[in-house]
């Protein structure tokens, strides 16, 4: 003889069918949410990152660049780890490589003419 609860409980059990589908699962979602943030925010920075060491490692003297901190400049002497960098008449500044934001073209540098 069967219990009067047991055919209740299982007309209410979940079809073994797994009616969820792939996306259902939540270990697929965990995986599908890395892969996302690989593509969006790892793989770009990363990408930025080598850009950047490229630039540092293709500076030559006579480049005009700015530096992270707002500084504009011309390379007056490149080392192993720093550069030298006239920010004005008679100054010149030492800066590691790693602070050169960007550089830029001869031609988007005014230079002031003595009158």
């Amino acid at each position: 003889m069967m219990p009067p609860y047991l055919p209740e409980i299982l007309s209410q059990a979940a079809p073994a069918g797994g009616s969820q589908g792939l996306f259902g699962n939540p270990m697929v979602m965990m995986v599908l949410m890395v892969v996302m943030m690989y593509f969006l925010v790892f793989r770009p920075q990363r990408l930025r990152q080598k850009e950047h060491e490229k630039l540092i490692n293709n500076v030559k003297v006579g480049d005009h660049v700015a530096m992270s901190g707002g500084e504009h400049g011309i390379i007056t002497s490149v080392k192993d780890k720093t550069v030298m960098v006239r920010v004005a008449d008679n100054v010149k500044i030492e800066y590691d490589r790693s602070t050169i934001a960007t550089i830029t073209k001869k031609s988007d540098v005014v230079e002031a003419t003595t009158a």
